[in-house]
């Protein structure tokens, strides 16, 4: 296979025409690169001569799990621990110390990507709950991320925006052959459970949260999409139940029973 075998722009839209179709994910013709660079390996891998052949391959069905692999590529976001600290400050210092006591706190990542967000949401519910019970769901549409995210393991520069306290407190650091890693401690790991979730789809039975996530994948999404997901997701809102989007989206156009409580934290009547 040469280096010549660049993705056209046909194929570059075959990719985007199935991205929106299976994940209702929206590929800017900026994105052209990104896709040919997360693929490129993958063509190397069966040895094909253009980025046709590779779409051909997945759709064809005769590559199982080849399909996954390709949707595992182009929707892997970039992610880190205490990623928006003010959202994790508005739960410590609003949310949860009006918790009601004794009944079970859930809180639903919804685009948990390789684990760092439910993790951070895993510290900051086990510091700011003392006898209260709770639990963390983390959902991707990558079963890739998801198997990363379940065994919690991360480099040590992953490390640089987890505050030292919660460090040492919930973190094995790797010795001998683990060197340069740490582990989230089983303990924190146990209440915390990932599934995967395409959000584009009607959404498994997972019951009621206090607070929902839904960050940092919506920039993704055109605005038909965003508004199937957020009437997807809010039954799934208690009543009073918070929900959470990054700072650089906004459900204007989205949803509009939802009130706006602080920068891009709203809350369910």
């Amino acid at each position: 296979m040469t280096d010549t075998s660049a993705l056209n722009d046909r194929e570059f839209g075959q990719f985007q025409a199935w991205l929106h179709r299976a994940a209702g994910i929206n590929l800017s013709p900026a994105k052209k690169a990104l896709v040919a660079g997360r693929l490129f390996k993958r063509l190397k891998h069966y040895e094909l001569d253009s980025y046709g052949d590779y779409f051909q391959l997945i759709m064809g069905g005769q590559r199982q799990g080849e399909l996954q692999v390709a949707l595992d590529l182009l929707t892997t976001n970039e992610t880190y621990f205490f990623r928006e600290p003010k959202h994790f400050d508005f739960l410590r210092q609003q949310v949860l110390p009006k918790a009601p006591p004794g009944k079970l706190f859930r809180v639903w990542s919804a685009a948990s990507s390789s684990g760092e967000e439910p993790y951070s949401l895993a510290m900051t519910l086990a510091e700011g709950l003392s006898t209260t019970p709770w639990e963390v769901i983390g959902s991707d549409i990558s079963t890739q991320v998801l198997a990363k995210a379940r065994s919690g393991h991360y480099a040590m520069e992953r490390a640089s925006t987890l505050p030292q306290p919660l460090l040492s407190k919930y973190c094995l650091k790797g010795i001998g052959r683990q060197e340069g890693t740490f582990l989230i401690d089983k303990s924190l790991r146990n209440r915390v459970n990932f599934i995967q979730v395409n959000l584009n789809e009607p959404l498994p039975g997972l019951g009621e949260f206090d607070v929902i996530l839904l960050r940092n994948v919506m920039i993704y999404f055109d605005q038909p999409t965003k508004r199937q997901v957020v009437a997807r997701l809010l039954p799934q809102l208690k009543p009073g139940g918070y929900f959470m989007i990054s700072h650089s989206e906004s459900l204007h156009g989205v949803n509009d029973t939802l009130k706006l409580v602080a920068p891009s934290i709203y809350r369910k009547p």
